[in-house]
Protein backbone atom coordinates (compact mmCIF):
# COMPACT_ATOMS: atom_id res chain seq x y z
CA UNK A 1 0.00 0.00 0.00
CA UNK A 2 0.85 3.49 -0.89
CA UNK A 3 2.12 6.13 2.03
CA UNK A 4 3.41 9.62 0.93
CA UNK A 5 5.21 11.93 3.42
CA UNK A 6 5.32 15.30 2.93
CA UNK A 7 8.21 17.05 4.58
CA UNK A 8 7.94 20.81 3.91
CA UNK A 9 11.82 21.68 3.42
CA UNK A 10 10.81 25.92 2.70
CA UNK A 11 6.95 25.10 3.81
CA UNK A 12 3.97 24.21 1.60
CA UNK A 13 1.25 26.13 -0.74
CA UNK A 14 -1.33 24.39 -2.64
CA UNK A 15 1.03 25.10 -5.96
CA UNK A 16 4.35 23.36 -3.97
CA UNK A 17 1.88 20.44 -3.50
CA UNK A 18 0.73 19.74 -6.79
CA UNK A 19 3.84 20.58 -8.39
CA UNK A 20 5.63 17.74 -6.07
CA UNK A 21 2.53 15.50 -6.53
CA UNK A 22 3.44 16.07 -10.58
CA UNK A 23 7.37 15.14 -10.01
CA UNK A 24 6.24 12.32 -8.58
CA UNK A 25 3.56 11.15 -11.30
CA UNK A 26 4.52 12.98 -14.51
CA UNK A 27 1.84 10.62 -16.10
CA UNK A 28 -0.77 12.27 -14.30
CA UNK A 29 -0.81 15.51 -16.30
CA UNK A 30 -2.60 14.80 -19.03
CA UNK A 31 -5.47 13.63 -16.84
CA UNK A 32 -5.36 16.63 -14.21
CA UNK A 33 -5.68 19.27 -17.77
CA UNK A 34 -9.07 17.37 -19.00
CA UNK A 35 -10.32 17.81 -14.92
CA UNK A 36 -9.78 21.21 -14.25
CA UNK A 37 -11.23 22.27 -17.72
CA UNK A 38 -14.20 20.48 -16.10
CA UNK A 39 -14.76 23.19 -12.63
CA UNK A 40 -17.31 26.04 -13.32
CA UNK A 41 -14.97 28.74 -11.86
CA UNK A 42 -11.98 27.83 -13.85
CA UNK A 43 -12.50 26.60 -17.26
CA UNK A 44 -10.40 28.68 -19.35
CA UNK A 45 -7.45 28.30 -16.54
CA UNK A 46 -4.55 25.84 -17.73
CA UNK A 47 -1.39 25.11 -15.94
CA UNK A 48 2.11 24.60 -16.77
CA UNK A 49 4.56 22.09 -15.32
CA UNK A 50 8.05 23.63 -15.32
CA UNK A 51 11.55 21.46 -14.65
CA UNK A 52 13.17 23.95 -11.75
CA UNK A 53 16.59 23.85 -10.66
CA UNK A 54 17.91 26.11 -7.67
CA UNK A 55 21.16 24.87 -7.62
CA UNK A 56 20.95 22.84 -4.81
CA UNK A 57 17.82 20.17 -5.87
CA UNK A 58 15.82 19.75 -8.91
CA UNK A 59 11.75 19.59 -9.23
CA UNK A 60 9.04 20.89 -10.66
CA UNK A 61 7.33 23.88 -10.65
CA UNK A 62 3.23 24.17 -10.94
CA UNK A 63 1.98 27.80 -12.66
CA UNK A 64 -1.58 28.01 -13.99
CA UNK A 65 -2.35 30.80 -16.09
CA UNK A 66 -6.54 31.76 -18.23
CA UNK A 67 -6.16 31.20 -21.58
CA UNK A 68 -4.74 33.86 -23.77
CA UNK A 69 -2.20 35.21 -21.06
CA UNK A 70 1.09 36.12 -21.82
CA UNK A 71 2.75 32.81 -21.69
CA UNK A 72 6.08 34.68 -20.33
CA UNK A 73 3.93 35.94 -17.64
CA UNK A 74 1.82 33.35 -15.92
CA UNK A 75 -0.15 35.08 -13.88
CA UNK A 76 1.71 34.55 -10.21
CA UNK A 77 -0.18 32.88 -7.33
CA UNK A 78 -0.76 35.68 -4.24
CA UNK A 79 -2.93 34.11 -2.08
CA UNK A 80 -3.63 36.44 0.70
CA UNK A 81 -3.70 34.82 4.72
CA UNK A 82 -6.82 34.58 6.40
CA UNK A 83 -9.43 34.13 3.19
CA UNK A 84 -6.49 35.88 1.80
CA UNK A 85 -2.80 34.40 2.01
CA UNK A 86 0.21 35.28 0.29
CA UNK A 87 1.30 32.50 -1.62
CA UNK A 88 4.59 30.95 -0.62
CA UNK A 89 6.35 31.46 -4.06
CA UNK A 90 6.65 35.17 -3.49
CA UNK A 91 7.84 37.78 -1.15
CA UNK A 92 5.21 40.23 0.09
CA UNK A 93 7.40 43.19 -1.29
CA UNK A 94 7.88 42.19 -4.52
CA UNK A 95 6.49 44.59 -6.30
CA UNK A 96 4.34 43.20 -8.76
CA UNK A 97 0.05 43.86 -9.58
CA UNK A 98 -1.02 40.23 -10.08
CA UNK A 99 -4.71 41.73 -10.89
CA UNK A 100 -6.81 40.20 -8.59
CA UNK A 101 -6.30 41.93 -4.86
CA UNK A 102 -9.84 42.86 -4.42
CA UNK A 103 -11.37 39.45 -6.03
CA UNK A 104 -13.59 37.68 -3.51
CA UNK A 105 -15.42 34.81 -3.93
CA UNK A 106 -18.64 33.64 -1.75
CA UNK A 107 -17.94 30.29 -0.11
CA UNK A 108 -21.47 29.33 -0.99
CA UNK A 109 -20.88 30.00 -4.60
CA UNK A 110 -17.92 28.04 -5.07
CA UNK A 111 -19.21 25.12 -2.96
CA UNK A 112 -22.40 24.96 -5.78
CA UNK A 113 -19.84 25.28 -8.57
CA UNK A 114 -18.07 22.18 -6.94
CA UNK A 115 -21.08 20.32 -6.51
CA UNK A 116 -22.43 20.64 -10.07
CA UNK A 117 -19.43 20.92 -12.01
CA UNK A 118 -18.83 17.92 -13.94
CA UNK A 119 -15.20 16.86 -11.72
CA UNK A 120 -16.16 12.91 -10.26
CA UNK A 121 -17.57 12.71 -7.13
CA UNK A 122 -14.19 11.80 -5.27
CA UNK A 123 -12.86 14.52 -6.45
CA UNK A 124 -15.40 17.16 -5.43
CA UNK A 125 -15.10 15.70 -1.98
CA UNK A 126 -12.05 16.37 -1.66
CA UNK A 127 -12.06 19.70 -2.65
CA UNK A 128 -15.41 20.22 -0.53
CA UNK A 129 -12.97 18.84 2.62
CA UNK A 130 -10.73 21.23 1.61
CA UNK A 131 -12.59 24.16 1.15
CA UNK A 132 -14.82 23.74 4.31
CA UNK A 133 -11.52 23.78 6.35
CA UNK A 134 -10.72 27.25 5.05
CA UNK A 135 -14.12 28.63 5.32
CA UNK A 136 -14.37 27.18 9.16
CA UNK A 137 -11.01 28.87 10.33
CA UNK A 138 -12.01 32.21 8.64
CA UNK A 139 -15.55 31.96 10.26
CA UNK A 140 -13.80 31.31 13.54
CA UNK A 141 -10.96 33.61 13.11
CA UNK A 142 -14.15 36.58 12.38
CA UNK A 143 -16.87 35.82 13.90
CA UNK A 144 -19.46 34.67 11.58
CA UNK A 145 -21.14 31.95 10.57
CA UNK A 146 -19.69 29.61 7.94
CA UNK A 147 -22.18 30.32 5.64
CA UNK A 148 -21.24 33.90 5.17
CA UNK A 149 -17.09 33.75 4.54
CA UNK A 150 -16.25 35.24 1.47
CA UNK A 151 -12.94 34.39 0.41
CA UNK A 152 -10.53 37.10 -1.39
CA UNK A 153 -7.43 36.01 -2.57
CA UNK A 154 -8.06 32.30 -1.59
CA UNK A 155 -11.06 32.39 -4.11
CA UNK A 156 -9.11 33.93 -6.87
CA UNK A 157 -8.98 31.75 -9.78
CA UNK A 158 -5.61 30.94 -9.73
CA UNK A 159 -5.86 29.15 -5.75
CA UNK A 160 -9.26 27.67 -6.54
CA UNK A 161 -7.32 25.66 -9.59
CA UNK A 162 -4.27 24.70 -6.98
CA UNK A 163 -7.08 22.99 -4.42
CA UNK A 164 -9.25 21.45 -7.78
CA UNK A 165 -5.18 19.87 -8.98
CA UNK A 166 -4.23 18.57 -5.52
CA UNK A 167 -8.05 17.32 -4.78
CA UNK A 168 -7.84 15.67 -8.17
CA UNK A 169 -4.44 14.15 -7.58
CA UNK A 170 -5.16 13.20 -3.94
CA UNK A 171 -7.83 10.95 -5.89
CA UNK A 172 -5.97 9.65 -8.91
CA UNK A 173 -2.82 8.45 -5.58
CA UNK A 174 -5.22 6.37 -3.80
CA UNK A 175 -2.90 6.68 -1.38
CA UNK A 176 -3.40 4.67 2.52
CA UNK A 177 -1.73 7.42 4.99
CA UNK A 178 -0.28 10.99 4.42
CA UNK A 179 2.27 11.84 7.21
CA UNK A 180 3.64 15.19 7.68
CA UNK A 181 6.99 16.39 9.16
CA UNK A 182 7.48 19.47 11.47
CA UNK A 183 6.02 22.63 9.76
CA UNK A 184 8.16 25.49 9.32
CA UNK A 185 5.95 28.73 11.09
CA UNK A 186 8.34 31.44 10.19
CA UNK A 187 7.80 35.13 10.80
CA UNK A 188 7.48 38.67 9.75
CA UNK A 189 3.92 40.48 8.56
CA UNK A 190 2.36 39.74 5.22
CA UNK A 191 -0.34 41.91 3.27
CA UNK A 192 -3.88 40.87 3.15
CA UNK A 193 -6.90 42.34 2.30
CA UNK A 194 -7.66 43.64 6.09
CA UNK A 195 -3.93 45.17 5.87
CA UNK A 196 -0.84 43.70 7.92
CA UNK A 197 -1.24 40.33 9.67
CA UNK A 198 1.53 38.62 11.64
CA UNK A 199 3.15 34.95 9.93
CA UNK A 200 1.46 32.63 10.33
CA UNK A 201 -1.94 34.39 10.52
CA UNK A 202 -4.68 33.27 12.34
CA UNK A 203 -6.69 31.09 9.92
CA UNK A 204 -3.70 29.56 8.98
CA UNK A 205 -2.62 29.24 12.78
CA UNK A 206 -5.78 27.42 13.45
CA UNK A 207 -5.81 24.82 10.65
CA UNK A 208 -2.04 24.28 11.82
CA UNK A 209 -3.03 23.15 15.61
CA UNK A 210 -2.24 19.54 16.62
CA UNK A 211 1.03 19.62 14.31
CA UNK A 212 4.60 19.60 14.98
CA UNK A 213 6.21 23.12 14.46
CA UNK A 214 10.05 24.44 14.06
CA UNK A 215 11.44 27.83 13.73
CA UNK A 216 14.32 27.53 11.74
CA UNK A 217 14.95 31.33 11.40
CA UNK A 218 14.53 32.16 8.23
CA UNK A 219 11.61 34.71 8.13
CA UNK A 220 8.22 35.05 5.48
CA UNK A 221 5.32 33.00 4.98
CA UNK A 222 6.08 29.95 4.84
CA UNK A 223 3.18 28.12 4.70
CA UNK A 224 -0.16 29.98 3.09
CA UNK A 225 -3.89 28.99 4.11
CA UNK A 226 -4.24 26.58 1.31
CA UNK A 227 -1.12 25.00 2.12
CA UNK A 228 -2.07 24.92 5.58
CA UNK A 229 -5.71 23.57 4.90
CA UNK A 230 -4.45 20.93 2.50
CA UNK A 231 -2.05 19.39 5.28
CA UNK A 232 -5.07 19.14 7.81
CA UNK A 233 -7.17 17.56 5.50
CA UNK A 234 -4.55 14.85 4.62
CA UNK A 235 -2.19 14.19 7.41
CA UNK A 236 -2.27 12.90 10.95
CA UNK A 237 -1.46 15.68 13.30
CA UNK A 238 0.12 12.77 15.78
CA UNK A 239 3.50 10.90 15.78
CA UNK A 240 2.92 7.43 14.33
CA UNK A 241 4.34 4.01 15.49
CA UNK A 242 7.23 2.89 12.82
CA UNK A 243 6.45 0.09 10.41
CA UNK A 244 8.71 -1.72 7.85
CA UNK A 245 8.11 0.49 4.61
CA UNK A 246 10.33 0.78 1.54
CA UNK A 247 10.97 3.84 0.30
CA UNK A 248 9.92 3.54 -3.67
CA UNK A 249 10.67 7.57 -4.61
CA UNK A 250 11.07 11.12 -4.01
CA UNK A 251 10.01 14.44 -5.67
CA UNK A 252 9.89 18.22 -5.58
CA UNK A 253 7.64 20.88 -5.41
CA UNK A 254 8.89 24.48 -5.71
CA UNK A 255 8.03 28.25 -5.18
CA UNK A 256 9.51 30.84 -6.87
CA UNK A 257 10.84 33.04 -3.48
CA UNK A 258 14.69 32.72 -2.98
CA UNK A 259 15.43 31.65 0.77
CA UNK A 260 18.76 31.50 2.31
CA UNK A 261 20.47 29.10 3.01
CA UNK A 262 17.73 26.41 2.13
CA UNK A 263 15.46 25.51 -0.82
CA UNK A 264 12.05 26.35 -1.25
CA UNK A 265 10.42 23.23 -2.12
CA UNK A 266 7.98 20.73 -0.66
CA UNK A 267 9.67 17.19 -0.84
CA UNK A 268 7.06 14.29 -0.76
CA UNK A 269 8.60 10.84 -0.18
CA UNK A 270 6.94 7.88 -1.51
CA UNK A 271 6.55 4.50 0.70
CA UNK A 272 5.63 0.89 0.46
CA UNK A 273 4.01 -0.92 2.92
CA UNK A 274 2.66 -4.62 3.73
CA UNK A 275 -0.02 -4.29 5.57
CA UNK A 276 -2.16 -7.45 5.76
CA UNK A 277 -5.07 -6.82 2.72
CA UNK A 278 -8.00 -8.10 5.61
CA UNK A 279 -6.84 -5.56 7.77
CA UNK A 280 -7.43 -1.63 8.53
CA UNK A 281 -4.65 -0.04 9.90
CA UNK A 282 -5.39 2.78 12.03
CA UNK A 283 -3.58 4.56 15.90
CA UNK A 284 -5.53 4.70 19.27
CA UNK A 285 -4.52 6.24 21.99
CA UNK A 286 -3.70 4.18 25.38
CA UNK A 287 -4.24 5.90 28.75
CA UNK A 288 -2.80 3.54 31.74
CA UNK A 289 -2.78 4.22 35.41
CA UNK A 290 -2.69 2.30 38.55
CA UNK A 291 -5.17 3.54 41.34
CA UNK A 292 -5.42 2.46 45.01
CA UNK A 293 -7.26 4.60 47.15
CA UNK A 294 -10.46 5.54 45.35
CA UNK A 295 -13.33 3.28 46.76
CA UNK A 296 -14.42 0.48 44.58
CA UNK A 297 -18.19 2.43 44.10
CA UNK A 298 -16.54 5.22 43.14
CA UNK A 299 -14.83 4.11 40.34
CA UNK A 300 -17.16 2.22 38.90
CA UNK A 301 -19.01 6.29 38.49
CA UNK A 302 -15.60 7.54 37.00
CA UNK A 303 -15.41 4.21 34.76
CA UNK A 304 -19.09 5.48 33.39
CA UNK A 305 -18.47 8.82 32.84
CA UNK A 306 -14.45 8.06 30.95
CA UNK A 307 -16.57 5.23 28.62
CA UNK A 308 -19.84 8.19 27.94
CA UNK A 309 -17.08 10.53 26.69
CA UNK A 310 -17.53 10.07 23.07
CA UNK A 311 -13.76 9.88 21.75
CA UNK A 312 -13.63 7.01 24.20
CA UNK A 313 -13.31 3.10 22.66
CA UNK A 314 -12.86 1.07 25.50
CA UNK A 315 -12.33 1.46 29.32
CA UNK A 316 -10.42 -1.97 31.09
CA UNK A 317 -10.39 -2.53 34.81
CA UNK A 318 -7.85 -5.03 36.35
CA UNK A 319 -6.89 -5.88 40.03
CA UNK A 320 -3.05 -5.68 40.33
CA UNK A 321 -0.81 -6.27 43.09
CA UNK A 322 1.32 -2.70 43.85
CA UNK A 323 4.02 -1.82 46.59
CA UNK A 324 3.65 -3.43 50.04
CA UNK A 325 1.60 -6.06 48.19
CA UNK A 326 -1.28 -3.66 48.25
CA UNK A 327 -4.26 -4.04 45.78
CA UNK A 328 -4.67 -1.42 43.16
CA UNK A 329 -6.58 -1.35 39.68
CA UNK A 330 -5.21 -1.03 36.53
CA UNK A 331 -6.99 1.38 34.78
CA UNK A 332 -6.71 1.28 30.84
CA UNK A 333 -8.14 3.48 28.26
CA UNK A 334 -8.50 3.58 24.56
CA UNK A 335 -9.17 6.66 22.92
CA UNK A 336 -9.29 8.34 19.68
CA UNK A 337 -5.31 10.15 19.24
CA UNK A 338 -6.62 13.40 18.51
CA UNK A 339 -8.64 13.52 21.59
CA UNK A 340 -6.12 12.80 23.95
CA UNK A 341 -5.90 15.85 25.74
CA UNK A 342 -9.67 16.02 26.46
CA UNK A 343 -9.59 12.50 27.54
CA UNK A 344 -6.51 12.91 30.13
CA UNK A 345 -7.67 15.84 31.74
CA UNK A 346 -11.22 13.98 32.08
CA UNK A 347 -9.08 11.05 33.74
CA UNK A 348 -7.83 12.99 36.22
CA UNK A 349 -10.81 14.90 36.63
CA UNK A 350 -12.44 11.65 37.55
CA UNK A 351 -10.22 9.25 39.17
CA UNK A 352 -7.59 10.04 42.56
CA UNK A 353 -4.55 9.09 40.41
CA UNK A 354 -2.18 12.10 39.67
CA UNK A 355 -0.18 10.57 37.17
CA UNK A 356 -1.18 8.66 33.89
CA UNK A 357 1.02 6.97 31.52
CA UNK A 358 0.08 7.45 27.67
CA UNK A 359 0.95 7.28 23.71
CA UNK A 360 -0.24 6.37 20.63
CA UNK A 361 0.24 3.13 19.27
CA UNK A 362 -0.77 1.56 15.84
CA UNK A 363 -3.61 -1.18 15.61
CA UNK A 364 -4.78 -3.05 13.15
CA UNK A 365 -8.69 -3.88 12.69
CA UNK A 366 -11.10 -6.40 11.19
CA UNK A 367 -13.34 -5.56 8.88
CA UNK A 368 -17.04 -6.25 10.82
CA UNK A 369 -20.36 -5.18 9.76
CA UNK A 370 -23.89 -5.48 11.91
CA UNK A 371 -27.00 -7.52 10.42
CA UNK A 372 -30.29 -7.48 12.05
CA UNK A 373 -32.65 -9.85 12.18
CA UNK A 374 -36.48 -11.38 13.38
CA UNK A 375 -37.21 -14.47 14.54
CA UNK A 376 -40.32 -15.21 16.89
CA UNK A 377 -40.53 -11.44 17.92
CA UNK A 378 -36.80 -11.60 18.98
CA UNK A 379 -35.04 -8.88 17.40
CA UNK A 380 -31.48 -10.03 17.25
CA UNK A 381 -28.12 -8.03 16.43
CA UNK A 382 -25.73 -10.52 14.70
CA UNK A 383 -21.78 -9.04 14.19
CA UNK A 384 -20.13 -10.16 11.11
CA UNK A 385 -16.47 -10.49 11.16
CA UNK A 386 -14.07 -11.05 7.81
CA UNK A 387 -10.77 -12.64 9.42
CA UNK A 388 -8.29 -14.27 7.38
CA UNK A 389 -9.31 -18.14 7.67
CA UNK A 390 -12.70 -16.98 6.42
CA UNK A 391 -15.86 -14.89 7.54
CA UNK A 392 -17.75 -15.35 11.57
CA UNK A 393 -20.94 -14.53 13.49
CA UNK A 394 -21.52 -13.67 16.66
CA UNK A 395 -24.69 -12.70 18.41
CA UNK A 396 -24.70 -9.63 21.04
CA UNK A 397 -24.69 -10.74 24.11
CA UNK A 398 -27.43 -8.68 25.40
CA UNK A 399 -29.71 -9.94 22.56
CA UNK A 400 -29.38 -13.36 23.92
CA UNK A 401 -29.59 -12.52 27.74
CA UNK A 402 -33.17 -12.36 27.60
CA UNK A 403 -34.08 -15.55 25.99
CA UNK A 404 -34.29 -18.52 28.49
CA UNK A 405 -33.67 -21.93 27.86
CA UNK A 406 -30.93 -23.73 26.06
CA UNK A 407 -33.00 -24.86 23.92
CA UNK A 408 -33.93 -21.58 22.48
CA UNK A 409 -30.56 -20.30 23.24
CA UNK A 410 -29.26 -23.11 20.61
CA UNK A 411 -31.89 -22.34 17.98
CA UNK A 412 -31.11 -18.57 17.83
CA UNK A 413 -27.16 -19.89 17.35
CA UNK A 414 -28.41 -21.67 14.33
CA UNK A 415 -29.84 -18.42 13.44
CA UNK A 416 -26.37 -17.13 13.41
CA UNK A 417 -25.13 -19.90 11.28
CA UNK A 418 -27.39 -19.57 8.78
CA UNK A 419 -26.87 -15.90 8.25
CA UNK A 420 -22.84 -16.98 7.92
CA UNK A 421 -23.55 -19.66 5.18
CA UNK A 422 -25.66 -16.90 2.96
CA UNK A 423 -22.41 -14.12 3.45
CA UNK A 424 -20.20 -17.37 2.62
CA UNK A 425 -22.90 -18.13 -0.66
CA UNK A 426 -22.53 -14.19 -1.66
Amino acid sequence: MLELHLDPVGGIAGDMFAAAILDLRPDLETGLRAALALCPLIEDVEFERLAHNDGVLTGQRFLVRKHGADRQHPHAHHHHHDHHGHDHGHDEDDGHDHGHSHDHTDWRLIHEALVTSGLDRETVRHAVGIFSLLAEAEAHVHGMPVDDVRFHEVGAWDSIADIIAASWLIKELATNRWTVGPVPLGSGRVKTAHGLLAVPAPATVLMLEGFETIDDGIAGERVTPTGAAILRYLCERTRSQPVPRKLMGSSHGFGTRRMPGISNCLRVLAFETAEPAFAEREQVAVLECEIDDQTGEDLAHAVDQLRAHPAVLDVIQASVFGKKGRMMTHLRILAKPDALEHVLRLAFDETTTIGIRHSIVARSKLTRSLATVEDDGHVLNLKRVKRPSGPTVKLEADDVAGIKGNAERMKIRHLADTVLLTDEEE
